[in-house]
């Protein structure tokens, strides 16, 4: 059950739609998601990279956009809920901390860190901002628990966010495991179930892949902050064309061993 918790299982999959990190840019995933609709088959399953939230102004209208999405696909063929699946990227890693701020150490320290990364248009999202947050990180805990739970009551006035969120995994694979999907890399040092932060910060361990991490023969990613496109080597799949930095969100379906079929952006 814990792993379940921790990732997604992708049973049966005979294509996979992956989908770049979003950074709140609603319309380009829109755009996306009308390509994507037309493409869809039987068996396929679908995976969004991260950074779902962030940076972009329209962060609550990418969220409304997925749900309506899920909705469609589990409609469509009779599809499950585990069929797509969300991964934690730094961005939602980040708002979940925001969240618990009240037990860091250095809030306000933290919560200067977190801006500098773009955490600040999520604060927006939600009606607040990141003057309000410094100015609540510094009145002491019982202030900040306030501002935090007025954080939480915001998302769970937005119907279907709240669920996302929880639905978020650390990372997801295929069930034969051939294929690993993760939001920007992982330190290939360590087995899969105690990886953590790697996920969403070690980019640069990820460039350095040369051989198969375990049983995975392709590990996919969503993340660059060089923001490459779409870059492939023998054991690795980059997908991240800049959306939220002036550049268009992709998707890629990939074959059961994590080859690229199809590329769409918006």
């Amino acid at each position: 059950m814990r792993d379940r918790q921790k990732f997604a299982v992708l049973r049966a999959a005979r294509r996979i739609w992956t989908i770049s990190a979003v950074h709140g840019d609603a319309d380009r995933l829109d755009r996306l998601h009308a390509q994507l609709e037309g493409r869809l088959r039987r068996g396929d399953r679908v995976v969004y990279l991260g950074n779902l939230l962030g940076r972009g102004d329209t962060i609550r209208q990418t969220l409304d956009h997925v749900i309506e999405f899920r909705r469609g696909f589990l409609a469509l063929h009779q599809n499950f809920p585990e069929d797509i699946a969300f991964l934690r990227g730094g961005q939602e890693e980040m708002w979940q901390k925001l969240l618990q701020l009240q037990f860091a150490s250095d809030p306000r320290g933290v919560l200067s860190w977190m801006l500098d990364q773009g955490v600040g248009a999520t604060l927006e999202a939600y009606g607040s901002s990141a003057r309000e947050g410094l100015r609540e990180a510094a009145s002491g805990p019982l202030q900040l628990t306030r501002w935090t739970g007025r954080l939480r009551s915001a998302i769970q006035d937005n119907p279907g966010h709240y669920q996302i969120m929880n639905e978020i995994r650390r990372a997801a694979y295929t069930s034969d495991r051939r294929v690993l999907f993760v939001h920007t890399g992982l330190d290939p040092t360590r087995p899969l179930e105690t990886q953590k932060d790697s996920f969403w910060w070690s980019s640069s361990a990820f460039a350095r892949l040369n051989e198969p991490y375990g049983d995975f023969q392709r590990i996919v990613r969503g993340y660059d902050p060089s923001h490459p496109g779409l870059e492939t080597t023998e054991y690795t799949v980059t997908l991240d064309g800049g959306c939220g930095f002036g550049g268009p969100l992709m998707a890629a379906c990939l074959g059961p061993e994590g080859d690229v079929i199809e590329m769409l952006e918006a």
